[in-house]
């Protein structure tokens, strides 16, 4: 997996902060799909790739609780990143509490959560009724 996020890694849109990511999110089914940050002159416009790569999801039919795991890779340095925390949001409507995030370096530094670690206080459609 982390040939391909580096593979991916070339197609992050991010002129502004120079700040690529790319992620990776594995369905139940093992379908793959793929995203990059996409920056925009006007920020709040901007998308991540944690959220690309679930919507391309989304967009080809996959719902809530169709999702295994997502695989990101940021290229900053020789920390490895995490999701932000939009993307947890995103991560939490549609993965299940023990789904794995596997966070990764282009070296091959991991590190793995599940969502509930990354979302210990989840804001969710529970909080809605």
């Amino acid at each position: 997996m982390r040939e391909k996020l580096v593979k991916l890694l070339e197609n992050s849109y991010s002129p502004y902060s120079n700040f690529r990511v790319s992620a990776i999110v594995v369905m139940k089914d093992d379908r793959e799909f793929c995203g990059v940050n996409v920056e925009n002159a006007s920020y709040g416009a901007s998308i991540c790739a944690e959220r690309s790569a679930i919507l391309s999801a989304v967009s080809a039919g996959y719902k809530k609780g169709d999702f295994k795991s997502i695989y990101v890779m940021c290229d900053n340095n020789d920390k490895v990143g995490k999701p932000c925390f939009v993307c947890r949001m995103t991560l939490v409507e549609f993965f299940d509490r023990d789904s794995k995030v596997i966070c990764m370096t282009p070296d091959g530094q991991v590190e793995e959560y599940l969502i509930s670690d990354l979302c210990p206080y989840p804001f969710d459609s529970e909080d809605l009724k």
